[in-house]
């Protein structure tokens, strides 16, 4: 299967859509005002040490302090010797040469390692390791173990540090490999020079903007076209193409139609799918799909699909497209953390296997580490996806300043209740001469008509007048009493 990757540039952000056979699979936006701070390397400085949690807060720079674990700080651990505790470790004031491993999620701050590693097309560089791992995703042990032998023989005698082979290098040839090599022993040196004299909270070391990301990172041998709708970039991306992946460089190309980019292959309209709740299937039925601050939930139901020869094959057919389409969303919108997917209940032991098994399969173009387990004995699937920076609905949206983010307002007939207690307090506690109900024009009408007599009632009760005035600009959970 072929993919094509589109690059939207504008002064204020990229966006950058993957392509399978004429389906988005996967977006991702930054913007100049805010880049993502994964895989940039900084000179922090240890503000607080939490012996209780076995962690400590450094400041990078940022508006709130980074957080690092005890497990996340490289040597801490000796062979044959028995673990450290953190306050031993460190102490506040203390710089500290740290990497940043995930960007700020919510309210929480950005999380360090002190384990350096540097990416680059074809190999990861770890300066304080001296191993030589694989990527998991080449499985097969014979090409693992030729690979590493590869490397080993092309390495010179002197060289420190351990690497990790992407599989991007299965092609790659010898002076590919050790250009790489050649590269980031070089951007480590620079990175030493720079922290010798570093100033607390300095960035030492930033991760290439998305579009340069997009050749080093996305591209594959899948990749039969790049786009780019901005010439200046295009010629950035490509100058960078022709140094470090001239086999990529081949691949690029400037779009310069009049139609927008993103519009000609309907990215547009799937970014607005993406940030709605419910997802419709081509046969019928849909997902629901919730995040919570703790997990997402997905919801499987058949809708309108009337299916087949009986219930059970409806089930069926409609479990098995879902789990292919949960496997785009969980890209498209960039889901992490905890997810719970609650299929149709099945009882056919065979069904669930299919499910599961068509589930993995679609999952298994996901470039973000995942651990799936099978179905529990409530039949939910329980999964998690590696959380690095923000879904996309965090990215493009921000919660309701109406409802705070809950997704449901109180209704007028709740708003018209609580205004006649508020009323019944207030003339408890003050003498006015006259109450007066400020509120939205839902709620004034129906006072004025349903619940008139519940407020012709109060106000003899109370032996004051009550008027009514709507506030235009009110939402129908906001209301005032004035005293007259």
């Amino acid at each position: 299967m072929t993919q094509e990757i589109l690059i939207n540039v504008t002064p204020q952000e990229t966006r950058v859509a993957v392509i399978l056979q004429g389906s988005v699979q996967e977006v991702q936006v930054e913007r100049a005002s805010a880049r993502g701070l994964v895989g940039n390397i900084y000179m922090g400085r240890v503000v607080r040490v939490l012996p209780g949690m076995q962690s400590a807060f450094v400041d990078i720079g940022g508006s709130r302090a980074a957080f690092l674990h005890i497990a996340d700080i490289w040597g801490h651990r000796q062979d044959g010797e028995e673990a450290k505790p953190i306050e031993k470790l460190l102490a506040e004031g203390q710089n500290l040469l740290v990497q940043v491993v995930k960007d700020p999620i919510g309210t929480k701050g950005a999380r360090l390692s002190t384990q350096i590693s540097i990416a680059g097309r074809l190999l990861v560089y770890l300066p304080q390791e001296s191993r030589i791992g694989i990527s998991q995703r080449i499985e097969d042990e014979e090409e693992r173990l030729q690979l590493r032998g590869k490397l080993l023989q092309l390495l010179p005698p002197d060289i420190t540090g351990g690497f990790i082979v992407r599989t991007m290098a299965e092609a790659a040839s010898d002076r590919e490999l050790l250009a790489d090599v050649d590269y980031q022993r070089k951007l480590w040196k620079d990175i030493q020079d720079k922290a010798r004299g570093a100033a607390p909270a300095a960035l030492l070391y930033q991760d290439l903007n998305l579009s340069l990301r997009v050749v080093r990172d996305f591209a594959n041998d899948e990749t039969a076209r790049i786009l780019i709708d901005s010439r200046e970039t295009f010629q950035k991306v490509q100058s960078f193409a022709l140094e470090f992946t001239p086999n990529v460089a081949e691949r690029l190309a400037h779009y310069s139609g009049e139609r927008p980019l993103f519009d000609l292959y309907g990215v547009e309209d799937e970014i607005e799918k993406a940030l709605a709740r419910r997802v419709d299937l081509k046969s019928g039925g849909y997902l629901i799909i919730d995040q919570t601050e703790a997990l997402t939930t997905i919801d499987v139901n058949t809708g309108g699909f009337v299916g087949g020869r009986n219930f059970d094959d409806t089930i069926f057919k409609t479990n098995l497209e879902a789990a292919q389409v949960i496997a785009r969303q969980l890209r498209l919108r960039n889901l992490g953390g905890i997810i719970i997917i609650d299929f149709i209940d099945m009882d056919n032991e065979e069904h669930k296997n299919a499910v599961l098994n068509e589930f993995r399969k679609a999952l298994a173009r996901d470039r973000t580490r995942m651990t799936v387990n099978g179905f529990t004995q409530l039949g939910l699937v329980e999964m998690t996806r590696k959380r690095t920076r923000e879904s996309l609905a965090h990215v493009l949206c921000e919660p309701c300043p109406v409802c705070q983010g809950r997704g449901e307002l109180k209704t007028a007939q709740t708003a018209c209740y609580q205004v006649l207690r508020e009323l019944l307090r207030e003339a408890r506690q003050f003498d006015a001469r006259e109450f007066r109900i400020l509120a939205s024009q839902q709620v004034i009408d129906l006072f004025l008509d349903e619940e008139s007599q519940s407020l012709a009632m109060l106000s003899d009760f109370i032996g004051k007048p009550v008027s009514l005035q709507v506030e235009s600009q009110y939402n129908q959970e906001q209301f005032d009493i004035v005293l007259m």
